[in-house]
């Protein structure tokens, strides 16, 4: 199944670290980030998941829920969130609040196509594909946004995704657009579906540049 950008996250049901869940359900009206790992006791996802507990209230401000996927039950998973969570104790408090969701038979690794198949001997004891390290951002209408699949070397940066969302949800509230490197707070571009009368009216602050298509004005956000 190929999954592009404005698809509907496919629906599932699973066992997780806080229960059973049907995804969508679980969604609710809230946005959401689905991250996956090839397994547990691995570090670098270790490193991650720790960072995602800290940063529990970023998520919530921003009502974004978390959950991972591993490829491992839910035994393992109990045992790696007690390592996650020591581990992680170094950086700040550290609590792992968020589900894992148990794939041991990579079924919703093989639904969200996140299986790595780039070299025939990255299986596992039961010649199963190893799961690539995925990251979904799913809006509340079940709609994937955001797709980012990082190599097993290199941790993800967390501040560029909930950097994304913070983009994603202004973009949903108002008629823009954000240019590169932006951050929240910082001057937005006037979406290219607004006329030039529209957009005096709408950003009374905006500025027109040489270019008849760029458009950019500050834009005062809680």
């Amino acid at each position: 199944m190929s999954l592009r950008l404005g698809s509907i996250a496919p629906n599932f049901e699973a066992e997780t670290t806080a229960g059973q869940i049907k995804f969508h359900d679980w969604i609710g009206d809230s946005w959401a980030i689905l991250f996956s790992h090839p397994g547990d006791f691995t570090p670098v996802c270790t490193t991650e998941l720790g960072e995602v507990a800290r940063r529990a209230g970023d998520f919530a401000k921003r009502n974004v829920k978390v959950i991972g996927i591993s490829a491992n039950g839910l035994k393992d998973h109990n045992r790696w969130v007690e390592d996650i969570n020591e581990f992680g104790a170094k950086y700040g408090p550290t609590d792992v609040q968020f589900p894992i969701i148990a794939d041991e038979d990579r079924k919703i690794s093989t639904l969200y196509d996140m299986l790595d198949e780039q070299d025939a001997t990255n299986r596992d004891n039961k010649g199963l594909p190893f799961t690539i390290r995925t990251v979904f951002v799913i809006d509340p209408k079940k709609v994937i946004r955001l797709t980012l699949a990082y190599p097993a070397s290199t941790g993800r940066n967390f501040d560029e995704i909930l950097r994304v969302i913070d983009s994603l949800q202004l973009g949903d509230k108002h008629k823009v657009t954000t240019p590169v490197n932006w951050n929240k707070g910082e001057d937005v571009i006037v979406h290219p579906t607004v006329n030039n009368d529209e957009a005096k009216v709408l950003f009374p602050e905006v500025t027109f540049h040489k270019q008849p298509y760029l458009r950019t004005t500050p834009l005062k956000v809680e």
